[in-house]
């Protein structure tokens, strides 16, 4: 289609792929990346919300950090020890690391427009795109590895877009250390070292398996990555129980058109990533890079087969976002040009001030949860499990953790001295363990432990059987296991706009269990999702 759309004039076959490298960076889209970086940091400093679930479970594995024996990849767990190290723990510092990188992300996609020949107008909408969509803004406001995945698939692409202009075969070895980062923050890598190989296999770039270099890559892309599969070694490929309980739970149900629907939130920016997608399967402008296009297609196309989240599509988005904005900036006719350009950024600038309370966690929860009735856009307040919330999943996991710390001190301080002496705690997912772990010192909280995934790995310490155990989130009736002496629900907390099942959690007392945790530990395994 775009060979066509060339021969009829509309676009300039080809404005000399080796002047690519020479192209200025864009004082605009450069001042777009440090606004994005700076949205971030004052999100950071005025958000209402408090630490998410899933961070509160990547800081409890820092501070038991296992670096060859964890279940997942252990880049998160260490970046969070760092910033404890350094700036200590508060919302600010920790989702200052996010904001930065997310920031990077911006910052890369840029620089593949560059590569690809892209002037000032096609880096700054490429810019502009990655600003305003909810997926990058949610991304970086959060301290999770999705931002980190997100970063390292775009390294990966720019090392490639690099190799495929200048065909100088050390790039590959940038391929391979992107990878290998991507390896030790996430295993959806697997992903962007499939799409590589599609994207070899379907272009005259095959031939570049016939040398060293590739083999040489994966092998650097191993050893970077070497902590997070040789963990999975050590503990018996948990990643498999893992996803078994992640196709079960949530992605099953995920079906076509919720992949289209969540996508088509992100904004127009879609239309650019199509017209990019195009372009570096078909344009001639941009058949140098074509191995691009045929990764990203392969990319999309696995996430579709796995019925993947909307967003395990995102770091495919930015590399396309760049062949858009470059294929666009070649249309011959100035007014026509011009014309898409503007409209385009018009409507990313407008779409994304309009969903820009969905990116960035800062409007406070009730009226938060009244924007999103009146916009009635329900993908954004689905949760991964197919239920429909007053605020998005994100939010609603960002509420009530501190709350319930301090009331299970409470608790315990209520306890008799000799009970408050050798009691343990327990919180039944990895949330409410992790909050206990966070705040222990600040409450002066006995020990955590938890059955639930990784916190079942740290396994149950040394505590006697006759231990008081206070445990979160359990109700009496699911305490026959433990064969407890006697059963009290010593407290409830309420937190409104969590999500459902923190709405109304119990704290419940467990004295003299006829069955101790470590007999307990052998018994039930973990609890994998």
């Amino acid at each position: 289609m775009s060979d066509a759309v060339e021969r009829a004039g509309l676009v300039i076959p080809d404005a000399g792929d080796g002047r690519a490298h020479r192209r200025r960076f864009s004082r605009v889209a450069l001042a777009i990346v440090a606004a994005k970086a700076l949205a971030h940091l004052g999100a950071a400093l005025v958000t209402p919300y408090e630490f998410h679930r899933d961070e509160l479970l990547y800081f409890a594995m820092g501070t038991h950090l296992r670096l060859f024996g964890m279940d997942f990849p252990p880049a998160i767990a260490l970046l969070s020890e760092g910033v404890r190290a350094t700036a200590g723990v508060s919302v600010f510092t920790y989702r200052l690391v996010p904001g930065l990188l997310s920031a990077a992300v911006a910052l890369v996609a840029v620089a593949i427009a560059r590569e690809l020949g892209g002037r000032r107008k096609a880096q700054a909408l490429v810019a502009l795109a990655v600003l305003f969509n909810p997926l990058f803004l949610r991304s970086g406001s959060l301290f999770q590895p999705v931002v980190l995945d997100q970063l390292w698939w775009m390294v990966g692409f720019w090392a490639l877009a690099r190799l495929a202009r200048t065909g100088d075969p050390r790039w590959w070895l940038a391929v391979g250390a992107a990878a290998g980062l991507g390896l030790l923050s996430k295993f959806s890598i697997l992903f962007f070292g499939l799409a590589v190989l599609g994207g070899l296999l379907a272009t005259e770039r095959r031939r570049d398996l016939l040398g060293p270099w590739p083999w040489i890559a994966l092998a650097l892309a191993l050893a970077i990555g070497s902590p997070s599969w040789v963990g999975q070694l050590r503990l018996g490929l948990p990643v498999i129980d893992q996803m078994a309980g992640l196709r079960e739970g949530q992605l099953n149900r995920i079906t076509l058109a919720e992949q289209a629907i969540g996508q088509a939130i992100w904004g127009p920016q879609v239309l650019l990533a199509a017209a990019g997608l195009v372009g570096l399967l078909a344009s001639r402008r941009l058949r140098t890079w074509r191995v691009l296009g045929w990764a990203a297609l392969v990319a999309l196309a696995l996430f579709v087969v796995m019925k993947g989240k909307p967003y395990y599509s995102g770091p495919v988005h930015p590399l396309l976002y760049a062949a858009g904005g470059v294929w666009l900036e070649t249309v011959r006719r100035r007014r026509v040009r011009q014309g898409l350009a503007l409209g385009l950024a018009g409507a990313i600038a407008a779409w994304g001030a309009f969903i820009l309370p969905f990116g960035l966690p800062v409007v406070p929860p009730a009226p938060m949860a009244r924007y999103a009735a009146w916009t009635g856009i329900e993908a954004g307040t689905t949760t991964n499990r197919g239920e429909v919330l007053e605020l998005p999943q994100d939010y609603a996991d960002m509420l009530g953790w501190q709350e319930k710390a301090a009331a299970v001190a409470a608790v315990v301080e209520a306890l008799p001295p000799e009970e408050r002496a050798t009691a343990v705690l327990y919180g039944r997912n990895y949330g409410q363990a992790g909050a206990l772990e966070l705040y222990r010192g600040r409450y002066g909280l006995p020990p955590v432990a938890s059955l639930a995934g990784s916190w079942y790995l740290l396994g149950p310490g040394p505590h006697r059987a006759g231990d008081t155990i206070v445990l979160l989130g359990v109700e009496p009736d699911q305490l026959e296991t433990i064969r407890c002496g006697s059963v009290e629900v010593a407290a409830r907390v309420q937190v409104p706009w969590g999500v459902p099942e923190e709405r109304d959690v119990p704290i419940t007392v467990c004295r003299d269990p006829g069955l101790s945790l470590r007999d307990l530990w052998e018994q039930e395994g973990p609890a994998w999702g």
